[in-house]
């Protein structure tokens, strides 16, 4: 009796375990992005992407999730989106941790559906302005490097009213310099395609929540049940498209095979 008492508890305490490692293990995900309209003065330029917090917390002030960031060696941090949640919405946890960010490199950020959720839109992005964030909405602007430059590009997430090609065409996208555009939603990579747009960094699937393996994200938001994008890199004519699997959750209060994930991507001049 008294082993098969141990045997339940130990797999009690296992499935605890490797649920609390799906939901808190951060991990870095490195891709690089070769182009030839990549300037020279770019080349192993590391942006670190940060995506989907939902304003979960990972570690004391959030000193886990910046001891990762900061071993990415950022050279551009951007947010893309639901860096809060709209359930249990606590900005001041989610300011701390921006604080932290500004510290170690320039940060770019866009809205996702529950910062529009939130009501508090506004308020949002002028205490992350206040913070030294370089707040994107529907624009573009330089981003230089030595003696390059590239554009940078940020669009609205569509419950504020407007969809994806509408955004970009307010934006001005630039067609004359390698572009990299913030959107929260991967489900538009094909209007992001048809502007032309290098490489897109996005996020709000959170990897599909339940990851199966050798299949891939069980389902997500405006795209259902096995949806095609939830995570890595995709590529289509004109452009490519990088998706974070997040950091956080929002509905389903736990992910499966899906662990917390920060995105490196290094750009090549070739």
């Amino acid at each position: 009796m008294i082993f098969k008492l141990i045997k339940y508890v130990s797999i009690l305490l296992s499935i605890i375990v490797f649920i609390y490692l799906n939901n808190n293990w951060i991990t870095l995900t490195n891709h690089k992005v070769s182009s030839p309209d990549i300037p020279a003065a770019f080349d192993g330029y590391r942006i670190v992407q940060v995506s989907d917090l939902h304003d979960a917390t990972f570690g004391e002030n959030q000193q886990r999730l910046v001891k990762k960031v900061k071993q990415a060696k950022p050279d551009l941090i951007v947010i893309t989106g639901d860096l809060v949640d709209s359930r249990r919405y606590d900005l001041p946890n989610s300011l701390d941790l921006v604080k932290q960010f500004v510290k170690l490199a320039d940060v770019y950020y866009v809205t996702g559906n529950h910062e529009v959720a939130t009501n508090d839109v506004q308020l949002i992005k002028s205490e992350l302005k206040a913070l030294g964030v370089q707040v994107l909405s529907n624009e573009t602007l330089l981003l230089e490097h030595g003696n390059g430059s590239i554009a940078i590009s940020g669009i609205e997430d569509p419950l504020m009213g407007q969809t994806a090609s509408e955004m970009l065409a307010e934006a001005e996208i630039r067609s004359d310099v390698f572009t990299l555009l913030l959107a929260h939603r991967p489900e538009d990579f094909q209007t992001y395609d048809e502007f032309e747009i290098d490489l897109t960094f996005s996020g709000h699937a959170h990897g599909g929540q339940f990851r199966i393996p050798f299949v891939g994200g069980l389902i997500a938001p405006g795209q259902g049940f096995f949806p095609e994008f939830t995570a890595g890199i995709h590529e289509k004519e004109q452009s490519k498209l990088v998706i974070s699997r997040g950091l956080g959750n929002s509905i389903l209060p736990l992910r499966l095979f899906n662990l917390p994930e920060i995105v490196v991507v290094t750009l090549q001049s070739s």
